[in-house]
């Protein structure tokens, strides 16, 4: 099965520009103008990509992204016209994986893509389970426990997860997830970092607010313990 990517833009004129830019690319695109349409396209062809303008007619990219989610797990890009902080963030917290800003060129398009469909679940030789206090992670399985109770997280956040695992204790850089998680060779953007962290929180930790696992070392970084 060839790659299968769903863009969701009501510009007819830039929906059609990335379509061919994908094509050119060999994947396989489908087009939806709004929300509602995205809604019924992925129910009936899960798409292995998602492309999101946050500025649609009727259901917005943010709540579109979230309702993917619900059932979901695919690598979602929100695209936005401002590089607002407010609108990075909040749509990286309705669980985008990353964002682009209009305009952009086809070329960062693609690469971003294939960033994101070289993300295969992680693994940890010679670690089939890693414990931290209540927190269990099977890297083989593609599986995160807490208390016994297996977690949903997005693909993006269990890379994130098992990156900080490989060395327990170790402080790892924004840059250094940036590159070993969202797998960029070119220096990106530290909100998706501290955006991801800060979800990945509430799904592992009992008290997001003060964190027991994922802790930030100020100024450094994050590091995993138990």
């Amino acid at each position: 099965m060839g790659t299968r990517i769903l863009t969701v833009e009501d510009d007819e004129r830039i929906r059609s520009a990335v379509k061919l830019a994908l094509e050119d690319e060999g994947w396989t695109v489908d087009e939806a103008a709004s929300g509602e349409e995205a809604v019924i396209l992925f129910s009936r062809q899960p798409s292995d990509v998602v492309l999101i303008d946050i500025m649609l007619p009727g259901i917005d990219g943010f709540e579109l992204c979230r309702t993917i989610r619900r059932t979901s797990d695919v690598p979602i890009v929100m695209v936005t016209a401002r590089a607002d902080t407010h609108d990075v963030v909040a749509g990286l917290e309705a669980g985008a994986d990353d964002y682009l800003t209009k305009p952009f060129a086809p070329k960062e398009l693609s690469a971003r893509i294939r960033a994101l469909l070289r993300r295969a679940r992680p693994s940890t030789p010679g670690n089939a389970r890693l414990v931290f206090g209540d927190l269990e992670i099977v890297p083989d399985e593609g599986k995160v426990l807490r208390s016994g109770e297996e977690l949903h997280l997005t693909k993006t956040e269990f890379r994130l997860l098992c990156e900080l695992a490989q060395v327990p204790g170790r402080v790892y850089s924004r840059e250094h997830l940036l590159d070993h998680v969202w797998g960029y060779d070119y220096f990106g953007d530290g909100r998706l970092v501290d955006v991801h962290v800060r979800r990945l929180r509430t799904k592992v930790e009992s008290d997001p607010a003060n964190p027991r696992h994922v802790v930030t070392v100020r100024g450094l970084g994050y590091r995993l313990q138990s």
